[in-house]
């Protein structure tokens, strides 16, 4: 039988596409877990790479992913009572659910069919391992997309970008990090090196999840924030990059002139726009109670409370950005720096510095993120509580990536950044102040901490890679080597009996705080109680990495050393007393003596702690979340380390299993390629991702 030729065709195309779907569910997606929890998903396609990338997640975090997806609904105090009203309240202000629905909604094609197949991974791991979830979060079930949008809006904008206005009130310990990027012209090794470690609190929304995703045109290493779909610090094998938390100002909060019911705006009484959400609140015996709660917004914003007769309302940028998991996907697929500045100029993230190293040898510092276009006022006018009496301070536009601070590729031959401005981003500087807004970022500060970074590395013209590792390992104090000695020279002049104690142990200390560190319990205690009126040469823009220095008053000093050492000896029966004895690492199961230290003491490892009356110790809670040290020569290779491991389910055995790892000052290599990951291989896991559910 005779058939025409354009039928024949069409019966050979559906033949062929009846061969590609057959072989499609052939094939599987593979999950390697290594000895320390860590996925190497190997995915047959993209999608199938993201839907085991929620399963993982779910895998090593299932509860806590759960909850966070059920605050980003709002519905927290629905699920599990009072405690989470507050909550709920900021969630439905700021609209982040509806914002979500939209932005979701903006997603077309492989972009949301990422999003989609991420959060059909999640579900899937839930109705495949239902005994692993706390029956309290179960009810959180199904995810969907926009759950995972509100939570990533909640985290970059309200909690990050934001959290200080909402609050009201100045962090004690705001999120942080370090970086580095060294060019070849700085290498001993002549190839490009990153440095990547983020200081985060270690837990709840901050926690970080380590992972590998790997696709055909797709393989990258590093890190998401618990809950996010995409990796945001990553390597591949041609670049990698990393955040730390910028000294933007793309958060307002204005004070508003009560008036007649409304507020004053341009010497008009402008009327809030309300609305009533229906809260429900789980009582104890698990009855629900319905409360409504009364929102106000004015031109500026929500408004977040009143006092004093102002009521006050905060503005964030970026709440609308609709493509940040999409600018994050091509940022772990560039293959060349061409292609990943093309994904940064999507500005889709509201905030964060990136610092980016790759094979070819080029580097970049920039101070990336929606920063708005002002008609008047420097950093601080913005930075601290704006008149919300005129509308010329209402802003609409942000500037665009080109009038961003950036350094590219600088003689100096490195970029850093540990959350100083951008213009100490090299040394020395390149990036003039005055070039830019008033208002972009403020111009008179380096703290200690990057002022250490620059110094460890300014002078050294051949880092080799084990070099790097020991300057991100550093605990030395830049306090210790800016004052020790003016201390000590303080004492000889003005000689006390407890002082020439004190400084009997200062003077063998070493400046560091390592776990067998004697005399950095004392000197700390000393130096919490210096402000910046007791030195002798204040911080000076001119000379931003040896400022501040010496004792404005050497006796008023020495009074203050004989303070600290009565408090450390009654304290702790010793002024001599060990780092490590005082400070300690513990998550889950372990303990284990601490290294590493505050920012305000210059410490490049930074680790902050809290003091347990009980135990009469401190303990970490907070700091060195996330290390990556990257060397992209014809092969990446990589030492990473997650301080508090990389799991919070109930049972995990890698709950803080790298917790030695982090007191003994080392890191772990990072398991690249298939065999080093089946020669480190805990569990393996075979997937068959289901279509995208409805």
């Amino acid at each position: 039988m005779r058939i025409p030729l354009l039928k024949k065709l069409g019966m050979m195309t559906a033949c062929l596409l009846l061969t590609a779907t057959a072989a499609r569910a052939q094939k599987t997606t593979e999950i390697l877990w290594d000895n320390y929890g860590v996925p190497h998903v190997y995915g047959a396609t993209e999608n199938d790479m993201y839907y085991a990338f929620g399963w993982a997640q779910m895998h090593n975090h299932a509860n806590l992913l759960l909850k966070l997806y059920g605050q980003a609904r709002g519905r927290a105090a629905e699920y599990w009572g009072e405690k989470y009203v507050a909550s709920d309240k900021q969630i439905h202000l700021f609209n982040l659910p509806e914002t979500a629905r939209q932005t979701y909604a903006k997603n077309k094609g492989a972009d949301k069919a990422r999003l989609d197949a991420f959060v059909n991974g999640v579900n899937a791991y839930a109705r495949a391992h239902p005994e692993a979830l706390d029956p309290a979060m179960k009810q959180v079930l199904p995810v969907t997309v926009p759950d995972v949008l509100a939570h990533t809006a909640r985290v970059l904008c309200l909690e990050f970008l934001a959290g200080e206005d909402i609050q009201n009130v100045a962090r004690t310990l705001a999120p942080g990090s370090n970086s580095y990027a060294i060019a070849p012209s700085k290498s001993a090794s002549k190839n490009a090196l990153l440095v990547a470690n983020p200081h985060l609190p270690w837990g709840d929304f901050y926690l970080f999840f380590e992972a590998q995703l790997t696709a055909p045109g797709f393989n990258a290493y590093g890190t998401a924030l618990v809950g996010m779909p995409v990796l945001t610090i990553a390597f591949n094998e041609h670049l990698g990059w990393t955040h730390t938390v910028n000294t933007i100002d793309a958060s307002d909060r204005y004070a508003l002139t009560l008036r007649e019911g409304g507020y004053l705006l341009d010497g008009k009484t402008q009327a809030f726009e309300k609305k009533t959400v229906a809260l429900k609140i789980r009582q104890p015996d698990g009855s629900l109670k319905t409360q409504d709660l009364a929102l106000s917004y004015a031109k500026q914003g929500p408004v977040v409370g009143e006092k004093n007769g102002k009521a006050y309302a905060v503005r964030i940028a970026g709440l609308e950005n609709a493509f940040l998991g999409a600018q994050y996907h091509a940022m772990a697929k560039a293959a060349n720096w061409q292609a990943f500045e093309s994904a940064l100029k999507r500005q889709q993230n509201p905030m964060f510095n990136v610092v980016y190293a790759d094979q070819t040898g080029n580097i970049l510092y920039l101070f990336n993120g929606n920063v708005p276009k002002r008609a008047a006022g420097d950093w601080a006018f913005w930075h601290g509580t704006v008149a919300g009496t005129s509308s010329k301070y209402i802003w609409s536009q942000y500037h665009p990536y080109l009038e961003l601070p950036k350094v590219f590729n600088p003689a100096t031959g490195f970029v850093q950044n540990a959350n100083d401005a951008p213009w100490t981003s090299t040394y020395p500087p390149v990036l003039k102040p005055e070039s830019f807004p008033a208002y972009m970022s403020p111009r008179e500060t380096m703290a200690l901490r990057p002022q250490h970074a620059v110094n460890m590395i300014k002078d050294d013209a051949s880092i080799t890679y084990d070099e790097l590792v020991a300057y991100k390992l550093n605990t030395t104090m830049e306090a210790a080597d800016r004052f020790l000695d003016d201390l000590l020279a303080a004492v000889q002049q003005h000689p006390e009996p407890t002082a020439d104690k004190a400084a009997a142990v200062l003077r063998t200390w070493d400046k560091a705080t390592n776990a067998d560190s004697r005399g950095a319990v004392l000197f700390a205690r000393w130096f919490d109680q210096i402000d910046a009126g007791m030195m002798a040469v204040p911080f000076n823009s001119a000379q931003p990495v040896t400022t501040p220095d010496g004792l404005k008053d050497p006796q008023a000093a020495v009074a203050l050393l004989v303070k600290a050492a009565t408090e450390v000896e009654k304290q702790y029966g010793s002024l001599d007393v060990a780092w490590g004895d005082v400070n300690r690492f513990k998550v889950g199961g372990y303990e284990f003596p601490a290294n590493g230290g505050s920012a305000k003491y210059g410490l490049f490892r930074t680790i902050y702690f809290q003091r347990n009356p009980a135990y009469n110790k401190n303990y970490a809670f907070h700091g060195d979340s996330y290390v990556a040290i990257t060397e992209f020569g014809p092969t990446v290779k990589a030492q990473v380390l997650l301080s508090y491991g990389n799991a919070t389910q109930p049972g995990s055995k890698h709950i803080g299993d790298q917790l030695s790892l982090l007191a003994q000052k080392k890191l772990r290599p990072a398991l690249l390629t298939r065999a080093e990951v089946l020669a480190n291989t805990e569990e393996k896991e075979q997937l068959r991702p289901s279509p995208a559910m409805p």
